[in-house]
């Protein structure tokens, strides 16, 4: 279609350049997304199951309800492309569907951060717990509302417009968003390398439950699958556009379900039977140090406990 007879149907306009997953159809798109969607529905009632016990037993782990969060937003996600299979020519159902896509994994990037953050300060506290490091953490962490309006603000326009500086802007200002979210998921890896190469001094700690290396090990692993994904995104942005009508291979669904869903389902289940809330918790009011009486808070809770019990 060209773009007069785009112009003569009116906005939003339906995108004129291919884009990753394509326009879903109901004989692929439907059952995988009917996978995914209760692939989502069982993580969202998991970790709420796991946020609520904790939080019964004054054990308040935010991060079980914002992993609840973003599966509820997933399956928001799959539903948007479920209607769009049955609605191609809803260009509506489509914008709604690629913001979703493109924003919803941010939570992701930033519970993986935290938990790299927590790992820095036990392992070097005399850096972790800094000005200076806690300010570029959160330098960082404020960035991200920025590029979600990048996001949200360029995935909308781009359908209101058929000026070609206007829709070049957009794509300019989308490729910074993307390359700031490739560079954002990386951080975490690129920290539990670091703490896992450096020596560590005789004032390094744990926190949590279990051990340090495990910690290192989920922080690593889930940050890599995330990074993977940003970065296969960010690539394809970079690419030279194609028509709709001719993308390239990678452009797929294929990619599209292994580089968006596949990847984010391995995170939330990795965060669900490694139990994060008992590895990476720790009580609010933390200062300087994850220690009480040369024990990790936790353990030292649980200690103080027993005794009460033993005294009673």
């Amino acid at each position: 279609m060209d773009t007069a007879a785009i112009a003569k149907n009116g906005a939003p306009y339906p995108s004129l350049t291919a884009q990753l997953g394509l326009t879903p159809i109901t004989s692929v798109d439907v059952p995988v997304c009917c996978v995914f969607l209760v692939l989502y529905i069982l993580g969202a009632a998991s970790h709420m199951t796991i946020f609520q016990l904790n939080r019964r037993k004054g054990h308040k782990f935010i991060p079980s309800a914002v992993t609840f969060g973003f599966c509820m937003m997933r399956t928001l996600t799959c539903s948007l492309r479920i209607g769009w299979a049955y609605k191609p020519t809803n260009v509506s159902l489509g914008i709604a569907s690629a913001i979703f896509s493109n924003a919803g994994v941010l939570a992701l990037f930033v519970l993986d951060l935290i938990f790299a953050q927590r790992c820095l300060r036990a392992a070097f506290p005399k850096f972790g717990w800094t000005k200076m490091a806690r300010n570029a953490f959160l330098v960082n962490y404020l960035l991200i509302p920025c590029v979600l309006v990048m996001l949200i603000v360029t995935s909308v326009y781009t359908h209101y417009t058929l000026d070609q500086s206007s829709l070049k802007s957009c794509r300019d200002t989308l490729l910074v968003a993307t390359t700031y979210m490739a560079f954002f998921s990386f951080l975490p890896l690129a920290l539990t390398i670091i703490i896992a190469i450096v020596p560590k001094g005789a004032d390094s700690e744990n926190f949590g439950a279990g051990s340090f290396a495990a910690k290192l090990w989920i922080v690593g692993v889930t940050s890599f699958l995330l990074c993977l994904g940003a970065t296969f995104r960010v690539a394809c942005n970079f690419m030279p556009t194609r028509p709709a009508t001719d993308p390239y291979s990678f452009q797929g669904r294929a990619c599209f379900y292994v580089f968006y869903f596949t990847l984010e389902v391995l995170v939330l289940y990795t965060f669900l039977f490694a139990r994060i809330d008992k590895r990476f918790w720790i009580p609010n009011g933390s200062r300087g140090t994850y220690l009480v009486n040369g024990l990790p808070k936790e353990s030292a809770v649980e200690e103080k406990s027993e005794e009460t019990i033993q005294s009673v």
